[in-house]
């Protein structure tokens, strides 16, 4: 029989948490709360693009734009810092569209409310749910440099908008693995592995080999992979072969919650 849910259903759970340096705070207090050990294994690492010249570009002829859409906090991040170093703001008449709760804050934090968030938090449902025709509309796009996909962009171009993609950020793969969660992970010491992006899995995979070599798969047959939501699932599934635990909200809040459920079912 499966144990009741409890306030802290991961107790006695090692959770691995993939997040960029920096950015893993908010999803670490969800999992402690829920009872769980925490461990970090930073697969990203967030940085300027190549070159600030294209996002500058753009931002001085926002006015020329009918939406600017911006799907992660670090794109919302990028622009603004690089409006500032400008001199400029959001102009009121440009309309925002995010994607995710955690987006929005962001961008509420700068003093703007999105005009449109989808109801799936992922890229692809905004171009489904897209709340204008957007033949004919001027998009800017400010996106990671490498690795993003593509269907969110194709999508608006075959329904008749000009969309303008611009480098705002980069996200790299550390070189390192930090020695207590290569330890834990060597010792079999991790109940789970989460990931919220498919570049972290892929990033995973790379650290991974380096570190453990071609057997490295051996040192997880154990662990439970965590994903966030179905883009990222696909990219396990391609790692691993398997995932075992998915959002059903594509959210940290979500993750947390898939989890637990996972944890009381062993």
């Amino acid at each position: 029989m499966p144990r009741p849910m409890t306030d802290t259903p991961l107790q006695g759970q090692t959770v691995l948490v993939t997040r960029s340096a920096g950015q893993s705070d908010s999803f670490r207090n969800l999992l402690e709360q829920a009872g769980a050990a925490v461990l970090e294994m930073p697969t990203l690492e967030i940085g300027p693009p190549t070159s600030w010249e294209a996002l500058d570009g753009a931002l001085a002829e926002l006015e020329t734009f009918d939406w600017l859409i911006l799907t992660s906090a670090n794109g919302v991040e990028a622009c603004t810092q690089r409006l500032e170093h400008l001199g400029r703001t959001l102009p009121d008449a440009l309309k925002i569209a995010v994607v995710g709760r955690k987006t929005a804050a962001v961008l509420g934090e700068f003093g703007r409310q999105p005009d449109f968030t989808p109801t799936d938090f992922v890229a692809d449902a905004l171009a489904a749910e897209f709340p204008a025709d957007p033949r004919g509309l001027r998009i800017l796009f400010p996106r990671v440099e490498s690795g993003g996909r593509e269907v969110l962009v194709q999508q608006l171009r075959d329904r008749g908008a000009e969309v303008v993609e611009v480098a705002a950020y980069e996200s790299r793969c550390p070189k390192e693995i930090p020695l207590e969660t290569l330890a834990a992970l060597k010792n079999n010491r991790v109940s789970a592995i989460t990931f919220a992006s498919s570049k972290t899995v892929r990033h995973f995979g790379q650290l991974a080999r380096e570190h453990f070599g071609p057997d490295w798969a051996a040192h997880l047959s154990g662990v439970a992979i965590a994903s966030i939501g179905p883009q990222t699932s696909e990219a396990c599934q391609d790692l691993f072969g398997r995932v075992d635990v998915e959002a059903r909200e594509y959210t940290l809040e979500g993750l947390t919650e898939a989890l637990g459920v996972w944890a009381t079912r062993r």
